[in-house]
Protein backbone atom coordinates (compact mmCIF):
# COMPACT_ATOMS: atom_id res chain seq x y z
CA UNK A 1 0.00 0.00 0.00
CA UNK A 2 1.47 3.46 -1.19
CA UNK A 3 1.70 6.06 1.75
CA UNK A 4 -0.55 9.26 0.39
CA UNK A 5 0.26 12.86 0.51
CA UNK A 6 -1.82 15.21 2.69
CA UNK A 7 -1.98 18.65 1.55
CA UNK A 8 -3.91 21.76 3.13
CA UNK A 9 -6.87 23.62 2.10
CA UNK A 10 -8.01 27.25 2.15
CA UNK A 11 -11.64 27.26 2.50
CA UNK A 12 -14.87 29.48 1.12
CA UNK A 13 -17.85 26.95 0.48
CA UNK A 14 -19.70 25.20 2.99
CA UNK A 15 -18.82 21.88 2.47
CA UNK A 16 -15.64 20.85 2.12
CA UNK A 17 -13.01 17.95 2.50
CA UNK A 18 -9.79 17.72 3.77
CA UNK A 19 -7.60 15.96 0.63
CA UNK A 20 -4.33 13.49 0.06
CA UNK A 21 -4.28 14.96 -3.38
CA UNK A 22 -1.15 17.73 -3.73
CA UNK A 23 -2.34 21.26 -4.83
CA UNK A 24 -6.04 21.10 -4.27
CA UNK A 25 -8.35 23.79 -3.25
CA UNK A 26 -11.27 22.86 -1.25
CA UNK A 27 -13.17 26.05 0.04
CA UNK A 28 -16.06 27.10 2.75
CA UNK A 29 -18.79 29.77 2.20
CA UNK A 30 -20.53 31.43 4.63
CA UNK A 31 -24.84 30.91 4.17
CA UNK A 32 -25.91 34.21 4.31
CA UNK A 33 -29.80 35.58 3.95
CA UNK A 34 -28.61 38.68 1.71
CA UNK A 35 -32.47 39.47 0.79
CA UNK A 36 -33.25 38.82 -3.48
CA UNK A 37 -35.38 42.08 -4.06
CA UNK A 38 -35.21 45.68 -4.85
CA UNK A 39 -36.56 46.97 -1.15
CA UNK A 40 -33.58 44.89 1.23
CA UNK A 41 -30.81 45.90 -1.13
CA UNK A 42 -31.67 49.55 -1.18
CA UNK A 43 -32.15 49.40 2.63
CA UNK A 44 -29.16 47.47 2.95
CA UNK A 45 -27.02 49.85 0.61
CA UNK A 46 -28.54 53.16 2.86
CA UNK A 47 -27.30 51.37 5.72
CA UNK A 48 -23.63 50.50 4.24
CA UNK A 49 -23.18 54.26 3.07
CA UNK A 50 -23.86 55.54 6.54
CA UNK A 51 -20.85 53.59 7.48
CA UNK A 52 -22.54 50.40 9.12
CA UNK A 53 -19.78 47.22 8.84
CA UNK A 54 -22.16 44.77 8.98
CA UNK A 55 -24.21 46.45 6.13
CA UNK A 56 -20.90 47.01 3.84
CA UNK A 57 -20.25 43.48 4.31
CA UNK A 58 -23.15 41.73 3.83
CA UNK A 59 -23.47 44.46 0.44
CA UNK A 60 -20.06 43.22 -1.05
CA UNK A 61 -21.20 39.43 -0.13
CA UNK A 62 -24.61 40.45 -1.98
CA UNK A 63 -22.20 41.16 -4.85
CA UNK A 64 -20.24 38.43 -4.60
CA UNK A 65 -23.00 36.20 -5.04
CA UNK A 66 -25.14 38.51 -7.31
CA UNK A 67 -28.24 38.23 -4.99
CA UNK A 68 -30.54 41.09 -6.09
CA UNK A 69 -27.44 42.54 -7.85
CA UNK A 70 -25.14 42.59 -10.83
CA UNK A 71 -22.89 39.76 -9.47
CA UNK A 72 -19.13 41.87 -9.13
CA UNK A 73 -16.41 40.75 -7.18
CA UNK A 74 -14.67 44.13 -7.36
CA UNK A 75 -17.97 45.92 -5.77
CA UNK A 76 -17.59 42.71 -3.47
CA UNK A 77 -14.54 44.26 -2.62
CA UNK A 78 -14.85 48.00 -2.47
CA UNK A 79 -17.65 47.26 0.35
CA UNK A 80 -15.38 44.45 2.08
CA UNK A 81 -12.70 47.08 2.16
CA UNK A 82 -15.02 49.65 3.69
CA UNK A 83 -16.26 47.22 6.52
CA UNK A 84 -12.50 45.43 7.25
CA UNK A 85 -11.27 49.12 7.90
CA UNK A 86 -13.73 49.05 10.74
CA UNK A 87 -12.11 45.95 12.02
CA UNK A 88 -15.13 43.57 11.37
CA UNK A 89 -13.87 39.98 11.39
CA UNK A 90 -16.10 38.36 8.28
CA UNK A 91 -14.81 41.19 6.03
CA UNK A 92 -11.46 41.11 6.65
CA UNK A 93 -11.67 37.13 5.97
CA UNK A 94 -13.69 37.43 2.87
CA UNK A 95 -11.11 40.18 1.46
CA UNK A 96 -8.57 37.88 2.47
CA UNK A 97 -9.73 35.32 0.39
CA UNK A 98 -10.55 37.67 -2.87
CA UNK A 99 -6.69 38.96 -2.49
CA UNK A 100 -5.58 35.63 -2.25
CA UNK A 101 -7.61 34.37 -5.52
CA UNK A 102 -7.08 37.77 -7.10
CA UNK A 103 -10.97 37.99 -7.43
CA UNK A 104 -12.12 41.40 -8.22
CA UNK A 105 -8.42 42.40 -6.76
CA UNK A 106 -4.54 41.92 -7.90
CA UNK A 107 -3.72 38.95 -6.72
CA UNK A 108 -1.64 39.43 -3.60
CA UNK A 109 -0.90 36.71 -0.92
CA UNK A 110 1.04 39.87 1.55
CA UNK A 111 -2.43 41.15 1.47
CA UNK A 112 -4.07 37.85 2.11
CA UNK A 113 -1.86 37.01 5.14
CA UNK A 114 -3.36 40.91 6.46
CA UNK A 115 -6.70 40.12 6.10
CA UNK A 116 -6.56 36.54 7.28
CA UNK A 117 -4.38 37.39 10.19
CA UNK A 118 -6.44 40.39 11.30
CA UNK A 119 -9.72 38.42 11.12
CA UNK A 120 -8.27 35.19 12.67
CA UNK A 121 -6.50 37.43 15.91
CA UNK A 122 -10.44 37.97 15.92
CA UNK A 123 -11.33 34.44 16.52
CA UNK A 124 -12.40 33.96 12.96
CA UNK A 125 -12.32 30.12 12.36
CA UNK A 126 -12.01 30.23 8.63
CA UNK A 127 -9.78 32.96 8.64
CA UNK A 128 -7.26 30.81 11.13
CA UNK A 129 -6.92 27.74 8.92
CA UNK A 130 -6.64 29.73 5.44
CA UNK A 131 -3.78 31.61 7.33
CA UNK A 132 -2.18 28.51 8.05
CA UNK A 133 -2.29 27.59 4.95
CA UNK A 134 -0.48 31.11 3.69
CA UNK A 135 2.26 29.67 6.25
CA UNK A 136 2.33 26.23 5.15
CA UNK A 137 2.60 26.86 1.84
CA UNK A 138 4.94 30.14 2.02
CA UNK A 139 2.23 32.29 0.56
CA UNK A 140 2.75 36.32 1.20
CA UNK A 141 5.23 34.66 4.19
CA UNK A 142 8.70 32.73 4.32
CA UNK A 143 7.36 29.35 5.08
CA UNK A 144 6.90 28.43 8.54
CA UNK A 145 5.08 25.02 9.67
CA UNK A 146 5.09 26.36 13.34
CA UNK A 147 2.84 28.99 12.52
CA UNK A 148 1.16 26.90 10.36
CA UNK A 149 0.65 23.99 12.91
CA UNK A 150 -0.77 27.23 15.38
CA UNK A 151 -3.24 28.43 13.63
CA UNK A 152 -4.56 25.09 12.13
CA UNK A 153 -4.65 24.38 16.12
CA UNK A 154 -6.23 27.29 16.72
CA UNK A 155 -9.34 26.77 14.70
CA UNK A 156 -9.30 22.72 15.05
CA UNK A 157 -9.37 23.18 18.87
CA UNK A 158 -12.62 25.07 18.01
CA UNK A 159 -14.12 22.20 15.75
CA UNK A 160 -13.42 23.58 12.44
CA UNK A 161 -13.39 20.64 10.62
CA UNK A 162 -10.99 21.65 7.66
CA UNK A 163 -8.28 22.89 9.73
CA UNK A 164 -9.00 19.32 11.84
CA UNK A 165 -7.94 17.43 8.83
CA UNK A 166 -5.48 19.99 7.28
CA UNK A 167 -3.27 19.77 10.86
CA UNK A 168 -4.17 15.89 10.14
CA UNK A 169 -2.49 15.93 6.84
CA UNK A 170 0.52 17.98 7.85
CA UNK A 171 0.83 15.91 10.95
CA UNK A 172 0.65 12.95 8.27
CA UNK A 173 3.03 14.79 6.16
CA UNK A 174 5.93 14.66 9.31
CA UNK A 175 5.09 11.14 9.51
CA UNK A 176 3.48 12.18 12.97
CA UNK A 177 0.73 9.42 12.43
CA UNK A 178 -0.48 9.55 16.27
CA UNK A 179 -1.40 13.00 15.92
CA UNK A 180 -2.92 12.53 12.57
CA UNK A 181 -4.98 10.02 13.68
CA UNK A 182 -6.16 12.35 16.47
CA UNK A 183 -7.48 14.93 14.35
CA UNK A 184 -8.90 12.62 11.60
CA UNK A 185 -10.55 11.21 14.46
CA UNK A 186 -11.92 14.66 15.40
CA UNK A 187 -12.62 15.42 11.99
CA UNK A 188 -14.85 12.08 11.30
CA UNK A 189 -16.59 11.71 14.46
CA UNK A 190 -18.04 15.21 12.66
CA UNK A 191 -19.46 13.74 9.79
CA UNK A 192 -16.92 14.40 7.09
CA UNK A 193 -16.60 11.63 4.88
CA UNK A 194 -12.91 12.37 3.60
CA UNK A 195 -12.15 12.18 7.33
CA UNK A 196 -13.60 8.97 7.78
CA UNK A 197 -12.17 7.57 4.62
CA UNK A 198 -8.77 8.39 5.76
CA UNK A 199 -9.24 7.81 9.20
CA UNK A 200 -10.31 4.09 7.74
CA UNK A 201 -7.56 3.79 5.41
CA UNK A 202 -5.20 4.06 8.60
CA UNK A 203 -6.97 1.35 10.41
CA UNK A 204 -7.16 -1.13 7.38
CA UNK A 205 -2.82 -0.30 6.82
CA UNK A 206 -2.19 -0.20 10.84
CA UNK A 207 -0.79 3.71 10.00
CA UNK A 208 -0.28 5.32 13.44
CA UNK A 209 -2.84 2.94 15.31
CA UNK A 210 -3.32 -0.96 15.69
CA UNK A 211 -4.46 -2.53 12.66
CA UNK A 212 -8.20 -3.11 12.88
CA UNK A 213 -10.39 -3.99 10.17
CA UNK A 214 -13.83 -3.70 11.77
CA UNK A 215 -12.43 -0.16 12.56
CA UNK A 216 -11.72 0.48 9.10
CA UNK A 217 -15.06 -0.64 7.77
CA UNK A 218 -17.05 0.82 10.70
CA UNK A 219 -15.45 4.35 9.44
CA UNK A 220 -15.56 3.44 5.54
CA UNK A 221 -19.21 2.35 5.60
CA UNK A 222 -19.97 5.79 7.19
CA UNK A 223 -18.29 7.52 4.62
CA UNK A 224 -19.93 5.22 1.72
CA UNK A 225 -23.56 5.71 3.11
CA UNK A 226 -22.87 9.36 2.63
CA UNK A 227 -22.07 9.10 -1.03
CA UNK A 228 -18.00 9.14 -1.26
CA UNK A 229 -17.37 6.98 -4.34
CA UNK A 230 -13.67 5.77 -2.91
CA UNK A 231 -15.03 4.85 0.27
CA UNK A 232 -17.27 2.74 -1.74
CA UNK A 233 -14.81 1.12 -3.14
CA UNK A 234 -13.09 0.34 -0.29
CA UNK A 235 -16.32 -0.92 1.71
CA UNK A 236 -16.93 -3.05 -1.76
CA UNK A 237 -12.91 -4.12 -1.12
CA UNK A 238 -13.64 -5.09 2.33
CA UNK A 239 -16.67 -7.46 1.45
CA UNK A 240 -14.53 -8.87 -1.14
CA UNK A 241 -11.80 -10.14 0.65
CA UNK A 242 -13.71 -11.00 3.86
CA UNK A 243 -11.85 -8.00 5.88
CA UNK A 244 -14.07 -6.48 8.75
CA UNK A 245 -16.88 -7.84 7.25
CA UNK A 246 -18.09 -11.43 6.33
CA UNK A 247 -17.64 -12.26 2.92
CA UNK A 248 -20.11 -10.93 0.73
CA UNK A 249 -19.61 -10.88 -3.12
CA UNK A 250 -22.92 -9.23 -3.28
CA UNK A 251 -22.66 -6.75 -1.26
CA UNK A 252 -19.36 -5.98 -2.64
CA UNK A 253 -20.60 -6.30 -6.32
CA UNK A 254 -23.56 -3.37 -5.20
CA UNK A 255 -21.12 -1.01 -3.70
CA UNK A 256 -18.70 -1.54 -6.44
CA UNK A 257 -21.47 -0.33 -8.80
CA UNK A 258 -22.11 2.28 -6.40
CA UNK A 259 -18.67 3.33 -6.72
CA UNK A 260 -18.50 2.67 -10.03
CA UNK A 261 -21.89 5.30 -10.86
CA UNK A 262 -19.77 7.78 -8.50
CA UNK A 263 -16.75 8.17 -10.86
CA UNK A 264 -14.49 5.44 -9.31
CA UNK A 265 -12.72 4.25 -12.14
CA UNK A 266 -11.14 1.39 -10.26
CA UNK A 267 -14.32 -0.46 -9.67
CA UNK A 268 -14.79 -1.45 -13.07
CA UNK A 269 -12.29 -3.96 -13.46
CA UNK A 270 -13.67 -5.16 -9.70
CA UNK A 271 -16.71 -5.63 -11.00
CA UNK A 272 -15.66 -7.33 -13.96
CA UNK A 273 -13.75 -9.86 -11.51
CA UNK A 274 -15.93 -10.62 -8.61
CA UNK A 275 -18.40 -11.47 -11.74
CA UNK A 276 -16.46 -14.55 -12.30
CA UNK A 277 -17.13 -16.17 -8.73
CA UNK A 278 -20.83 -14.80 -8.86
CA UNK A 279 -24.06 -16.30 -10.17
CA UNK A 280 -26.44 -14.88 -12.84
CA UNK A 281 -29.13 -14.19 -9.39
CA UNK A 282 -26.50 -12.74 -7.09
CA UNK A 283 -25.31 -10.19 -10.05
CA UNK A 284 -28.87 -9.37 -10.72
CA UNK A 285 -29.70 -9.22 -6.86
CA UNK A 286 -27.06 -6.77 -6.02
CA UNK A 287 -27.49 -4.65 -9.14
CA UNK A 288 -31.05 -4.16 -8.02
CA UNK A 289 -29.47 -3.15 -4.61
CA UNK A 290 -27.21 -0.59 -6.32
CA UNK A 291 -29.92 0.91 -7.83
CA UNK A 292 -32.42 1.37 -4.76
CA UNK A 293 -29.08 2.55 -2.72
CA UNK A 294 -28.12 5.21 -5.94
CA UNK A 295 -31.39 6.95 -5.42
CA UNK A 296 -31.69 7.11 -1.63
CA UNK A 297 -27.43 7.66 -1.05
CA UNK A 298 -26.43 11.24 -1.52
CA UNK A 299 -24.28 12.07 -4.38
CA UNK A 300 -20.92 12.85 -3.17
CA UNK A 301 -18.18 12.24 -6.22
CA UNK A 302 -14.89 11.59 -4.50
CA UNK A 303 -13.07 10.46 -6.96
CA UNK A 304 -14.16 13.60 -9.77
CA UNK A 305 -13.17 16.71 -7.37
CA UNK A 306 -10.35 18.08 -5.82
CA UNK A 307 -11.09 16.25 -2.40
CA UNK A 308 -9.89 13.33 -4.04
CA UNK A 309 -7.83 10.54 -2.39
CA UNK A 310 -4.92 9.41 -3.82
CA UNK A 311 -5.04 5.57 -2.61
CA UNK A 312 -7.71 3.11 -1.39
CA UNK A 313 -7.57 -0.40 -0.02
CA UNK A 314 -7.56 -1.68 -3.48
CA UNK A 315 -4.11 -1.98 -4.42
Amino acid sequence: MNARMLPVSTLFVLIWFCIFTPGADCRQKEKVDLGNNSRDISSLRLRAENGDPKAQYLLGRSYMTGAGVSQSHAESAKWFTQSAAQGFSEAEFSLGYLYEHGDGVPLDYRRALSYYLAAAKQGHRIAANNLASMYEYGRGVKRNLDEAKRWYRAAADHSEIVAQCNLASLYFREHNYPQAVRWFQAAAQQHDPTAQENLAWMYYTGTGIELNYVEAAKWVRLAAEQGYARAQLDLAYLYEQGKGVPLDYTSAYTWYKMAAAGGEKRAAARLKSIQQVMTHDQIQKASAAAEQLWRSLPKNHGVANSSSIGNSFVE
